[in-house]
């Protein structure tokens, strides 16, 4: 699996807040597209393992912090790696960053769940062959 991903956002008007910085819990948002566009790199598409394999991703935990804020107009670049890949569940370290400056940081546990019963099963065979190469 690739070491690093990196995908990048622009702040717009809409992730400020009052006082015109990012509001904290746009990151999640921000982090939650970087490990989407991670997926689609790999070929894999939520919306086919959902149709075709009745698989859904679920965050189960999220633990961030605050280092640095963002504001509008920034260029933000987010970062994934995979810490641990389980049989039903991912591991991610993500990071935001503004140039050298770091922003926020982010440990994020996703698992895999069937989609009509909700309860945790196993990541599809082809899925977790992708998230593993390269």
């Amino acid at each position: 699996m690739p070491s690093v991903f990196t995908w990048t956002v622009r702040v717009y008007y809409e992730d400020t807040d009052a006082g015109g910085i990012v509001y904290y819990a746009n990151y999640l948002k921000f982090f939650e597209r970087a490990r989407t566009e991670w997926l689609r790199s790999l070929g894999i598409h939520q919306q086919s393992l959902l149709d075709e394999e009745s698989a859904a991703f679920v965050v189960r935990s999220a633990a961030v912090d605050y280092l640095a804020s963002a504001r509008l107009d920034d260029e933000v670049t987010l970062t994934l790696h995979v810490e641990k890949l389980g049989r039903a569940s991912v591991q991610f370290a993500q990071q935001a960053w503004r140039g050298e400056t770091l922003l926020s940081t982010a440990n994020v546990k996703v698992g895999c769940v069937d989609a009509q019963t909700m309860r945790p099963r196993s990541l599809p065979a082809s899925t977790a062959v992708k998230m593993r190469t390269d």
